[in-house]
């Protein structure tokens, strides 16, 4: 039943062509791995969730509401309940809720990981080496800046028992981490 990363990864690979999702779904894996370490969860858990919780993108792209709900049924011999759970969830479009520290996790990095592709994407050699936490702190509260991404699902980091600061200061360390493969 468990899923190794690069298992994971080929099958990412199989589903999903465009490779700025895949790099997008590789960088919402890294925050939730570090996540995980953080909070004492399962990190290989978490970082299969993160890579996977876009599984079913582009198959969904003309039912948005299915969005999630497909990628559990794809997943649902791969992944346990409370996983398949929290990719469902991610998009509330489905009508699924998912409060738990997992859903919760993967709501906040889904948002924080665009949030810091954003801001490296700005500065003047576009690299993440260059973003500062406090950079991201201002980016977050300028509504006009990557107007896409939900300020409201990384704020649920709180419901993890962390403030916006070291949240960010997380997700944009996971990201730094894999700059090389995200090209930035």
């Amino acid at each position: 039943m468990a899923l190794t990363y690069d298992e994971a990864l080929e099958l990412v690979r199989r589903y999903v062509k465009n490779d700025r999702l895949v790099k997008h779904m590789i960088a919402v894996a890294a925050i939730m791995e570090k996540l995980a370490e953080k909070l004492g969860e399962d990190r290989e858990l978490w970082k299969l969730v993160g890579l996977l919780h876009d599984i079913d993108y582009e198959l969904t792209q003309n039912q948005p509401e299915r969005h999630g709900l497909a990628a559990a049924e794809l997943l649902k011999d791969r992944l346990p309940e409370n996983a398949l759970n929290a990719i469902r969830a991610h998009n509330e479009l489905t009508g699924v809720r998912d409060d738990s520290r997992l859903g919760i996790a993967l709501r906040a990095a889904d948002a924080a990981s665009g949030l810091i592709v954003a801001a490296a994407l700005v500065m003047p050699n576009k690299k993440l080496s260059e973003v500062r936490v406090d950079t991201l702190l201002r980016k977050f509260k300028q509504k006009d800046f990557a107007r896409g991404v939900r300020r409201d699902r990384i704020l649920e980091c709180e419901k993890l028992g962390m403030s916006l600061e070291d949240f960010l200061s997380l997700a944009l360390e996971a990201l730094k981490e894999i700059s090389d493969v995200l090209g930035l």
